[in-house]
């Protein structure tokens, strides 16, 4: 009977984990959902709307096909959109009914490269600045789509292009080649299918458990078929009598080890048996450990996940301009630029990726080191790792980021301001300050948020950005006797601190040989670069501006000339000469960083973080 229960316990077994594995295989049908794109039209560029993408949940692998170089990006619709408005391409769309549509978008007729046309400038005619821009307006032929920093992340391949992606509604894919030959006309959405199968695991475990029971049964049935051997007649009891094994020693005494031999056949027989159940459990555990958590039956509630505080973004405040990821790899490539733009002593280079107040402390740096090979070259752009990044939250341009980067070797720290003018345009370095290792910057807004720019000429500060080197410089100045002396912390401005002990220094070493024949004269003003300025929590403002600081030194006889003499190489090369019976200017120019508290608060305004660099010297007329 004992064999009968193994063998049906064998037949259930192999029922049950055959059904299991079923259920895992032939019966669990596809695993993918896959929608082709097939695309007519020949443009260069091929946009999928965020709704094609997640009209399925899950993730979503992008792949496309065609000849050579494969190119493909994601960002937010609204941007992509903007980056084609001069452009013909193809839009994919998802329609009401489900179904996905493809059209042919033409340039808009207002799309201009510029965003802004600038002021026509003194003496030119309103009509030739209208000629001017109509003329940069025109769409780049086959502008290429690699590199722009508009993008939040891209991809490129050869011949396949196979990009995993789980973007949201809002977000857009944009597929090309190389922005002149037509986009891939084939292309492919592919989503993972949550197909579950709850009774597999139970029924493969269960299997294996009756396997196990058969097994067992099994080898009851045959210990109690042996016991039932042998013969059945009764008689004497006779002697049982067992082999022995006599182990003699290499001393030839005669004394040896007795050991049974039946005892170690039964133990044989066991171990053989043990072994026996071994394979049948160990292919219990791995058809156990092979089942996922969608082959179980789900008998608890599914985790509701706790509330956790999050900054919730004003009402209607627009997205940020860039991510944290974004910043740093468009801060890598500004990085990369002007380290080479340094090295080849390249303006034009620089040009690429600075402008404004930083862009003019390096064309001034170039100038010296070509002509003064032991003049310091200007220390390079940090990149990483990003502290801080604070994006502008605005949809339009011209946008703008600051950003705090960290040296972990040098332990300093610099902030930046980085400026996108128009939505085909790099990002730029505008402004670039080193932080103060004591400096603590006011409470801001997670880069995912973001902050609205502040208006140059805004009320709600306690000064306006466009008032505030202004005023910062005429406290250089007059000191106490400023009026806007009270409105700035005095405690950790490291930056009046330095101007001052630069002056002092620099008028003792005029006076040892000018003291009766010159003068030298030091006067602090706003610079000509316009202000940057975004809202913090508080209300308050960080806030970029440029002071120059002007040194002008004259004779005071006719009779006496000034000389730049060996101690100001720098002043003799860009003025273009030793001597001068007019004097010389010298201008240095000040990047400065400051915090601005709202109206109503109790708080000064204090200095963040500041550089100053060499910027222009000149012969007095």
């Amino acid at each position: 009977m004992r064999f009968v229960w193994a063998v049906l316990a064998f037949v259930l077994a192999t029922v049950m984990i055959g059904a299991g594995i079923a259920q895992r295989t032939i019966f669990q049908g596809p695993r993918t959902e896959t929608a082709t794109i097939s695309v007519e039209e020949k443009t260069p560029y091929l946009l999928i709307d965020g709704a094609v993408l997640t009209q399925m949940p899950g993730t979503q692998t992008l792949r496309a096909q065609a000849d050579g170089d494969l190119f493909a990006s994601y960002g937010r619709t609204a941007d992509m959109e903007a980056w084609l408005s001069d452009t013909t391409y193809t839009h994919v769309t998802l329609k009401g009914d489900g179904k996905v549509e493809t059209a042919v978008v033409e340039p808009e007729v207002d799309a201009i490269a510029g965003a802004t046309p600038e002021a026509p400038a003194e003496g030119a005619a309103p009509e030739d600045t209208a000629a001017d821009a109509s003329s940069d307006a025109a769409p780049a032929a086959g502008r290429s789509p690699v590199g722009s920093d508009l993008w939040l992340d891209e991809y490129q391949q050869k011949d396949l292009l196979i990009a995993p992606l789980q973007l949201p509604e809002e977000m857009s894919v944009l597929v090309a080649a190389d922005g002149t030959a037509p986009a891939p006309s084939k292309v492919t959405v592919t989503w993972p299918l949550q197909s579950s199968t709850p009774w597999a695991g139970p029924l493969i475990v269960g299997g294996g458990i009756l396997m196990a029971i058969g097994v067992f049964l099994y080898i009851l049935g045959i210990r109690h078929a042996r016991r039932k051997r042998g013969p059945r007649r009764k008689g004497l009891p006779l002697p049982v009598t067992e082999p022995i094994d006599i182990a003699v020693d290499g001393d030839g005494d005669g004394k040896g080890v007795i050991s049974s031999t039946p005892n170690s056949r039964r133990a044989v027989a066991s171990g053989r048996r043990a072994f026996a159940v071994l394979p049948v459990i160990a292919v219990s555990a791995l058809l156990f450990t092979g089942c996922s958590a969608d082959a179980w039956p789900q008998l608890a509630p599914s985790a509701t996940p706790s509330p956790t505080a999050t900054v919730i973004a004003p009402e209607g405040q627009q997205a940020p301009a860039v991510t944290k990821a974004q910043a740093e790899r468009i801060l890598t490539r500004i990085a990369s630029t002007v380290a080479d733009a340094d090295a080849a002593l390249d303006g034009d280079l620089a040009d690429t990726r600075l402008e404004g107040a930083a862009l003019a402390a390096r064309d001034t740096n170039y100038k010296l080191r070509a002509a003064l090979p032991d003049h310091p070259a200007p220390p390079p752009i940090l990149s990483k790792p990003l502290e801080i990044v604070l994006p502008q939250a605005y949809d339009e341009w011209p946008r703008s980021v600051i950003a705090v980067a960290d040296d972990e070797e040098s332990k300093t720290s610099s902030i930046m301001v980085l400026t996108q003018q128009d939505q085909w345009a790099d990002y730029k370095l505008a402004y670039v300050g080193s932080l103060e290792a004591s400096t603590s910057l006011p409470d801001l807004a997670p880069s995912y948020i973001g902050a609205p720019a502040v208006e140059p000429d805004s009320p709600f500060l306690v000064m306006p950005p466009d008032e505030l080197a202004a005023a910062y410089a005429d406290v250089i100045n007059n000191g106490e006797a400023s009026p806007s002396y009270e409105l700035f912390e005095v405690d950790g401005d490291q930056l009046r601190t330095s101007i001052a002990a630069d002056r002092e220094r620099r008028l003792a070493d005029f006076n040892t040989t000018a003291a009766g024949t010159g003068q030298l004269v030091f006067t602090s003003a706003a610079g000509p670069q316009v202000p940057y300025a975004l809202q913090t929590v508080e209300s308050g403002a960080i806030v970029a501006v440029n002071i120059n600081e002007i040194e002008t030194a004259t004779p005071t006889v006719p009779e006496a000339v000034i000389k730049s003499g060996e101690k100001n190489p720098s002043v003799k090369t860009l003025a273009g000469a030793e001597q001068s019976p007019t004097g010389f200017e010298t201008t240095y120019s000040d990047q400065v960083f400051f915090y601005v508290p709202g109206p109503g608060s109790n708080e000064k305004i204090r200095l963040l973080g500041y550089s100053s660099d060499i910027l222009d010297a000149k012969v007095l007329p």
